[in-house]
């Protein structure tokens, strides 16, 4: 999706040795810098499962765990 276009973008990718079944979908919400965002979320009470990394061209991941036990990816481009 282009800058400034309505709508959300979004990828199929196969995570080695993750979870199947019943909690099998990973929802990424995009977010200026994912390792504040997934600060934020460790200090409400959820858990941090990845810190943020790489994921060259593309920006960077964070993984959390909710406070209700959701796994939650978050993207930043910085």
């Amino acid at each position: 999706m282009l800058k400034g276009q309505m709508g959300a973008s979004g990828a199929l990718v196969k995570m080695a040795d993750g979870p199947f079944g019943g909690n099998a979908v990973l929802v990424y919400f995009s977010c200026a810098d994912c390792a504040v965002e997934a600060a934020r979320a460790a200090s409400a009470g959820g858990h941090l499962i990845r810190e943020k990394m790489s994921i060259g061209p593309y920006g960077f991941i964070a993984l959390i765990r909710d406070t209700e036990g959701n796994m939650i990816g978050l993207h930043s481009m910085q």
